[in-house]
């Protein structure tokens, strides 16, 4: 008996999905290429059969900001601990700047009246009133905890490029002690990348400078 061609099954067509698409779409070709019809044709699906999920662009960037920063609400919150809550939240906020780092974009561009920011916005606050600090000076720690977060990233992949051409360039033996005593003695150090060493000390410097401030309550 003649077997007919096997059916075609289709995916069901839910938010998870585009949002999805929409996320690997932006790491490979960057924010500005995000756009409703970008998205259709990356499923393999009419433009308008978007619309019955999300409503508009506006909402499929809140669906992609909320994606990326959802890793963050694993971290425990309320242990009495801030200075080790305020490690694990910058750790998952390197995590995730490493990972999705054109996505994480359209977190740091959002809006704080959007659902991604402000829960990201609320956490961090929370901590920092946590530690003794409100207003002004709390906000500036957000910031100086969402800038390392996500400045080690591009530091260690400057740093990691950077020690490759340089190990590579015979002329680094040829460095006069003489002029550089100090380049010389630390030579090891300098060619060695250990990009997780680097995060963990910065980490505690800065959240040793933090605590080291004057609270505010």
């Amino acid at each position: 008996m003649r077997r007919g061609p096997e059916p075609v099954v289709r995916q069901v067509l839910t938010r998870e999905r585009i949002v999805h698409a929409a996320v690997e779409l932006i790491e490979r070709h960057g924010v500005d290429a995000l756009s409703m019809r970008a998205v259709a044709a990356e499923l393999g699906v009419a433009v308008m059969s978007l619309y019955n999920h999300v409503p508009n662009k506006a909402a499929l960037m809140e669906g992609v900001a909320e994606y990326v920063v959802a890793g963050l609400d694993t971290v425990p919150a309320g242990t009495g601990d801030w200075q080790g809550e305020a490690r694990a939240l910058v750790r998952a906020f390197r995590t995730a700047a490493h990972e999705y780092p054109h996505s994480m974009r359209v977190v740091l561009t959002h809006s704080i009246d959007t659902t991604a920011a402000s829960r990201l916005a609320e956490r961090a606050l929370a901590l920092a009133a946590e530690a003794g600090f409100e207003g002004a000076t709390a906000v500036r720690i957000v910031h100086a905890l969402m800038a390392y977060a996500v400045g080690s990233q591009l530091q260690a992949l400057w740093l990691g490029q950077l020690l490759d051409r340089v190990s590579e360039d015979p002329g680094i033996k040829r460095v006069d002690p003489a002029k550089f005593p100090h380049v010389v003695a630390s030579a090891s150090a300098l060619l060695a990348h250990d990009p997780e060493a680097d995060f963990e000390f910065g980490l505690d410097l800065l959240i040793a400078a933090i605590d080291a401030l004057p609270h505010t309550g």
